[in-house]
């Protein structure tokens, strides 16, 4: 084994599809459309189209940059080779930190849908469960991500039959979770879209994965616009069904829509079959945020910008084991000490800024397809700081300290080593 030993290609375009595709329809289908009517109102549907075209912007850079880059680590890989170090550190750090917390977030969902009394400590468990199936090798992954979104593919079917029988939910209603509230209007178009786009954001898996694809130049591509087309498709449909069928003031006041949506129709005796649903797609999220996350702490690490043991891959399955108990451990902490439901919003910062770094660093490629023009770079990076800027002021100031907190730590570091450098060159 090396320090820096190659990890093997066995993803094909399904399972690289399924893995993106089972990341965009994790936890957060079952939980966004609440959040995002409450500041968009009925402009919901203009919200998720929006963020649907900065996602698509995205995932153009991201398949040019993929399939130039085979490597995992994505955007912290590309921004390095393509902007230098530092726009490469500011999308791995934004990465790392935004989806550690998104792990923990995903985990509680889950515990929350499974046992609500002993929440934590389910979450916990599905954290170690997981991150075994990970060290089982990538090919285990995604199997489980295929058999997982088949479950929330269902789920959601059935919630879309529900919202069609009806019966509709009178104006004055209330739906189960529901408190009285009062959806948004145009003005919250933007937030609604930086809130959809977090949902959208799965692609980047297929990304960081880079170095397990086979034939990356023809796979990588075909996955990425492959799962977001079907992922934007299925949001939208859902957004149609939803709003047909529950006032918009009901929709932006649930806690649980799709949940409220079944419990009001005809279909209300299927209740548990969403619930097994969202518990399945925080499974699937989960699965595919731990791998992604590993896989970029790697890169990080053989670049010295996070430690070296993070680098380490080997084992009976070649995997970044060290990376993965490392991440494993971090969101077990964060279930640990601190209410993750709150950070969920940061890391919609931190994902855009990262995509901003991808779109920059895209702009910058000489060859390009006919489908990649230098213009859909620029709107792409234009939209992740707009949408970026306009989220909710405690998500925009928690991640900018976190990501300040990182940028400082590096120069500090960096600082130290050429000192040391110096004290070699004397003696």
């Amino acid at each position: 084994m090396t320090k820096h030993q190659q990890l093997q290609r066995r993803l094909g375009v399904a399972d690289a599809t399924a893995i993106g595709l089972g990341s965009m329809l994790g936890a957060g289908v079952f939980v966004v459309f609440a959040p995002a009517a409450r500041l968009a109102g009925g402009l919901l549907l203009v919200a998720i189209a929006l963020a649907g075209a900065v996602a698509y912007c995205n995932a153009v850079a991201s398949a040019q940059l993929a399939a130039r880059y085979p490597q995992s680590g994505g955007t912290y890989i590309y921004g390095r080779k393509q902007l230098g170090e530092w726009p490469g550190f500011l999308a791995g750090w934004g990465f790392v930190t935004g989806k550690s917390a998104s792990c923990a977030a995903m985990a509680l969902t889950f515990g929350q849908y499974v046992a609500p009394g002993y929440a934590t400590a389910v979450a916990i468990a599905a954290v170690a469960a997981l991150t075994g199936v990970n060290l089982l090798g990538i090919t285990r992954t995604a199997l489980l991500t295929r058999i997982l979104l088949a479950i929330v593919l269902a789920t959601l079917a059935f919630v879309a039959a529900a919202s069609i029988v009806g019966p509709h939910v009178a104006d004055g209603g209330t739906a189960s979770g529901a408190v009285s509230g009062q959806a948004g209007n145009g003005w919250g178009i933007l937030p609604a879209a930086g809130l959809v786009f977090f949902a959208f954001a799965g692609y980047a898996r297929i990304a960081t994965l880079g170095e397990e694809v086979k034939d990356p130049e023809r796979v990588i591509p075909r996955a990425v616009l492959g799962a977001l087309a079907a992922a934007l498709a299925i949001y939208l449909l859902l957004g149609v069904l939803l709003l047909a069928h529950l006032p918009v003031q009901i929709l932006a006041a649930s806690t649980a829509p799709l949940l409220d949506a079944v419990e009001q129709s005809r279909l209300a005796a299927g209740a548990p079959v969403v619930q097994a649903g969202a518990a399945a797609a925080s499974l699937g999220a989960l699965l595919a945020l731990i791998t992604g996350v590993g896989r970029t702490a790697m890169a990080m690490a053989r670049e010295r910008d996070l430690p070296g043991p993070l680098a380490r891959v080997g084992g009976r399955h070649p995997v970044p084991a060290t990376a993965e108990l490392a991440v494993a451990a971090v969101v077990v902490l964060l279930l640990l000490t601190m209410d993750v439901l709150t950070v969920v919003g940061f890391s919609s910062f931190g994902v855009l800024l990262y995509y901003a770094v991808a779109n920059a660093a895209a702009f910058t490629l000489r060859d390009r397809p006919r489908h990649a023009p230098k213009w859909l770079n620029a709107a792409g990076l234009a939209g992740c700081l707009v949408l970026a800027f306009t989220l909710p002021a405690a998500s925009v100031l928690g991640m900018a300290a976190v990501m300040a907190a990182g940028l400082a730590g590096r120069a500090v570091v960096l600082a130290f080593r050429k000192r040391g450098f110096r004290k070699r060159r004397l003696r």
